[in-house]
């Protein structure tokens, strides 16, 4: 893979993996629109591992006590913060594994990469954002994260596996629903994406193992590390924003680029 490609690639998944602009719509329509080569299996894990790291350190404070709840949950205690906090995760997660699962042994994953699906999502669940940052009310934090709403949360992620959804995107719409503020939905929608990114990164790992060619160890180490440099700059951005800005950038974002992929998939 040549070095701008490469590069390109990394920027994209790393600078979109958080926004609620969806990563893999735009990682879909990069070979599609630029006709370069695709980036292939192992690639697509390397920027994924790069956007882990990034999201790790980001909400580090968050993710270890979490880690160490994981513990007290394996003992089957849930009698500490972090042990409920990983058990919410896990909760949250189990729905879009199996959902991711169930597209990827059926084939009907490879039948959804379609620009005119990504076009339409990229509309559809960014007016669905727009409703839900407009009437969803600010009462609740992130501290006050429940079961239920990690499950319903869950269920909101499922749409994720639709090319162009945003899984950031259609979490945050799922807290902004909740009541959710603007922060603390990100916020949640970042910690799920967590063990989500751990499980489509380990089953990515695992089938580019089982690929013939031989394994492109450098291109692998310098998207990894511009993706986590992409990554975190974007999120750090986008989480000081939400302070002050509502998500209707991303959204007239969303809209504009759905209607052009229209456009180019019916023409």
């Amino acid at each position: 893979m040549s070095l701008w490609h490469l590069v390109l690639l990394a920027l994209i998944q790393g600078i979109t993996e958080f926004l609620p602009v969806s990563s893999s719509g735009h990682l879909i329509l990069l070979p599609g629109l630029t006709g370069a080569e695709d980036q292939g299996l192992a690639l697509d894990v390397a920027v994924h591992i790069g956007t882990l790291g990034a999201v790790i350190l980001y909400f580090w404070s968050d993710v270890r006590v979490a880690l160490g709840g994981t513990l007290r949950l394996a003992q089957g205690k849930i009698d500490t913060k972090g042990a409920f906090l990983a058990l919410c995760l896990l909760i949250a997660t189990i729905p879009v594994m199996a959902a991711g699962l169930a597209l990827r042994l059926t084939g009907l994953d490879d039948a959804l990469r379609s620009v005119a699906v990504i076009g339409w999502a990229m509309i559809v669940f960014g007016l669905v954002l727009y409703w839900a940052d407009r009437t969803g009310a600010e009462t609740r934090t992130a501290p006050e994260w429940t079961l239920k709403h990690a499950m319903i949360m869950g269920l909101w992620q499922v749409l994720a596996v639709i090319p162009g959804t945003s899984r950031s995107g259609i979490t945050i719409t799922g807290g902004r629903q909740l009541g959710y503020g603007r922060h603390d939905a990100a916020k949640l929608a970042m910690l799920m994406s967590i063990p989500t990114i751990l499980a489509s990164g380990a089953l990515l790992g695992a089938e580019a193992l089982m690929e013939p060619d031989v394994f492109p160890w450098r291109d692998a180490a310098i998207g990894a590390a511009l993706a986590f440099l992409a990554a975190l700059a974007a999120l750090a951005l986008m989480m000081r924003l939400l302070r002050s800005v509502s998500f209707t950038p991303y959204v007239i974002y969303r809209v504009i680029l759905g209607l052009a992929l229209l456009v180019y998939a019916y023409s």
